[in-house]
This record gives C-alpha cells, structure tokens and sequence, in this order.
C-alpha cells in the first residue's frame, strides 16, 4: 500500500475505528513511516481519551468544562490536520505525543 494512503487512513481511524485501525497498520505495514504515524496516533487518541475523562469528572466543579471544550475540540481537528499534511506528503508530528515516538 502506498505510504501517502496508508497515514491518511491511520489518521481518519480517529473518527471510526482509533484504535483498531492503528493496531493493524502497525502490525502490517513494512514501511517505518507508517508504523511510527500509527503508534502516534494509538498514543494520541489515548492520551485524549484520559484528558477528556479528566476534564469530565472535574466539570462537576465548574473547572473542567473549557478543559473538555478544548480536548474534544482537538481530537476532532488533530486528525483532519494530519490527512491534510499526509496527503500533501508532509512529516508531521502529533501534538503532546509527537516526540514521545
């Protein structure tokens, strides 16, 4: 599979399969690119869903509500951002998770 395709659909598995889809590229593909964008995206979606739960628990004082706004917010644009840069062939790091890979 071409590499350009494969990190465009590890990126729009956020919004159908997040972590599924980055599980089975990492385990098939071949191409070092492709495994290091899939273990980003595993990372970044869990990551999110920690922040998100976080930020649920602390709405109930009123604190957590802009956290929540701003998380959901970002693992919805995030992986838009990220096709957008696949397709233009662009090395492109996941925010909070990027360098941790």
């Amino acid at each position: 599979m071409e590499s350009k395709w494969a990190k465009v659909i590890v990126h729009a598995s956020a919004f159908f399969a997040p972590v599924l889809v980055p599980i089975l590229f990492f385990l098939i593909s071949t191409e070092e690119e492709v495994k290091r964008m899939a273990v980003q995206a595993l990372l970044f979606q869990g990551v999110m869903y920690i922040l998100i739960f976080i930020a649920s628990v602390l709405s109930f004082v009123i604190i957590g509500i802009p956290f929540l706004i701003i998380f959901v917010i970002m693992t919805i644009v995030v992986p838009i951002i990220g096709i957008i840069k696949a397709l233009d062939h662009s090395s492109w790091n996941y925010p909070i998770v990027g360098r941790w890979v």
